[in-house]
């Protein structure tokens, strides 16, 4: 026997409403945007035109859309349309606003500052739970995928190149004008080769031309030809070289160096990604691709904090990523981090301007742990040190003294103080030969006093100190947890839109999916254990099955809404 079926439109029953169960995370998304002030939702909406959809709508379905794999404007209309939880968001069976209109807002000013008073509210909401504290801020960071091709790179190596290259066609075009006394109303000695000199070039030389162009017209018929009908074959070849391939060329390097700032890539189709190293990588052959630097900070696995940043490796984004938190409403102990933050300029900022401790390893933390690193007596780390006279002896007994003070910048900016130690010059053969390198010079040693005191702090807090060793081993179980939510279970890998500000934007709204979709989880996982201890009760006592079964009902279905 079957069930009785048939799918006659005049068979259908009419629903009157939309339930969905009281544990959905739509539920929760409904709950977590309704309590977002008003004053951070609606904006002064157009008194003329259509009316505009409610903004807390638009966000609740693009929310539910990201916590179900769909990034695509229409696949969100086709669940407008079709989704029972979304048109319950929704709040009418016959509203369904359209893929133009989500994409629109998703990436409107207006999206960019409700994702910034989502993560306020979530962190408020986590610390009213008592969700979160303020020990530790776990800080990890991945790679997302940008909306554009693999193939539309941009170098800036090759650009440079190519520049440098145009640079000297265009100085020996400079030359050959001023030899043939054309007026390129430059003052400098050495003639600039920029976009703006070079449309002052094609002036110059239209003027030339039609100079040449009157004098042509009056003179006589010259035996053997006219110099000045070759001169302004000359100059109209000039001309056509500078307005058809040089100037645009060089507009071209000009507005690539402008795109690169401090980078070395980006791409034609988002020229604010860069190519990176992707983890993701199908055919394992390393190729870039161009993508974003996503940078999560935190705590119970949930993000927190988030950052996008163009640069690939994380040592650089840390101190950006610092200076956008808010440590004043919600203070933190210890900044945890893997050893790729591990720096002397890292290490000052959190140590002196967030009066926080750094549980973040050093490059070689881990291979000054082996047993061969310690015994190597060639390490300056294992040579003695006497303070007192301030030297340092090597394994051969060879002193190094004090000799100077020194400054060394990086490319970032950074500058590092360094103390300098030679050799002292020894008489005997074998401490001739100690003391001396292969070229005859006395050996020296640069030694950063600031840096090894960091390094030293680091050893002693995660290989001495039990009690931050075990908040560091925590960072294990809550960035990666999270990140491979957002792989693997959202599919969050490749972003939607283009541009650093849209993509930042995005990348909030996915973050904020995972995390509601996790703190639903959680609330379901405690209310279930809850349930579990009811029902131990009862058998304890011996109810009876009905009241177990009435129980379990008000125990299991939570306030409506």
């Amino acid at each position: 026997m079957y069930q009785n079926y048939n799918n006659n439109q005049l068979c259908l029953s009419i629903p009157l409403e939309i339930n969905i169960p009281s544990n959905h995370v739509a539920v929760a998304i409904s709950h977590f945007v309704d309590s977002i002030p008003d004053k951070l939702i609606y904006e002064k909406a157009m008194t003329s035109g259509r009316p505009a959809y409610n903004p807390a709508m638009l966000l609740k379905v693009i929310l539910f859309a990201y916590t179900r794999q769909n990034f695509s404007g229409r696949k969100i209309e086709a669940m407008a349309q079709e989704n029972i939880p979304t048109k319950w968001l929704i709040g009418d069976p016959d509203t369904v606003p359209s893929y133009r209109t989500i994409n629109r807002f998703r990436s409107s000013d207006q999206m960019k500052r409700l994702v910034e008073a989502m993560f306020l509210s979530f962190r408020q909401l986590l610390k009213a739970q008592g969700l979160i504290d303020d020990s530790a801020l776990f800080i990890d960071g991945t790679k997302l995928l940008a909306d554009a091709n693999k193939y539309t790179f941009v170098w800036r190596k090759a650009s440079e190149r190519f520049e440098g290259q145009l640079d000297k066609k265009v100085a020996r075009l400079y030359q050959e004008l001023v030899q043939n006394k054309v007026d390129l109303a430059m003052s400098d000695e050495a003639p600039k080769t920029d976009s703006k000199t070079l449309e002052k070039a094609s002036e110059q030389l239209t003027n030339e031309i039609e100079r040449l162009d009157q004098v042509i017209a009056t003179e006589p018929i010259i035996p053997g030809g006219s110099p000045n009908k070759r001169l302004r074959r000359k100059f109209k070849h000039d001309r056509h070289l500078i307005d058809s391939d040089y100037l645009p060329r060089k507009s071209k390097y000009e507005s690539n160096n402008a795109i690169f700032g401090d980078r070395n890539s980006f791409s034609k189709t988002d020229p604010d990604a860069t190519f990176m190293r992707m983890k993701e990588d199908a055919m394992q052959n390393g190729q870039l691709k161009p993508g974003y630097n996503l940078q999560i900070a935190t705590q119970n696995q949930f993000a927190l904090y988030y950052d996008i940043n163009q640069r690939p490796a994380d040592q650089r984004t840390l101190i950006p990523f610092l200076r956008s938190m808010d440590f004043q409403t919600t203070p933190i102990k210890y900044i945890v981090a893997d050893a790729g933050y591990g720096s002397e300029q890292n290490y000052n900022y959190i140590e002196n301007q967030l009066t926080a401790q750094a549980l973040i390893p050093y490059g070689m933390f881990e291979k000054e742990q082996t047993r061969s690193y310690r015994r190597d007596a060639s390490k300056i780390m294992n040579w003695d040190y006497d303070p007192i006279k301030d030297h340092y002896t090597d394994e051969h007994g060879i002193k190094f003294h004090f000799i100077r003070e020194g400054h060394r910048k990086d490319k970032s900016g950074f500058v590092r103080n360094l103390r300098t130690y030679r050799a002292l010059d020894y008489d005997d053969p074998e401490g001739y030969y100690y003391a001396h390198t292969p070229g005859g010079n006395l050996r020296q040693i640069n030694i950063n006093p600031n840096w090894e005191h960091h390094k030293q702090q680091m050893r002693e807090r995660l290989k001495d100190n039990d009690e931050t060793k075990a908040i560091y081993a925590l960072r294990k179980i809550e960035d990666e947890p999270f990140f491979g939510n957002l792989k693997a279970n959202l599919k969050y890998l490749r972003t939607s839109v283009r541009g650093i500000e849209k993509v930042t934007t995005e990348a909030g709204i996915a973050i904020m999916a995972a995390n509601l979709l996790k703190l639903t989880l959680k609330v379901n996982v405690i209310f279930r254990k809850s349930i579990v201890k009811k029902i131990i009760v009862v058998f304890r006592f011996n109810i009876s099955l009905k009241t177990t079964i009435i129980l379990f009902c008000v125990a299991y279905v939570p306030a409506t809404t």
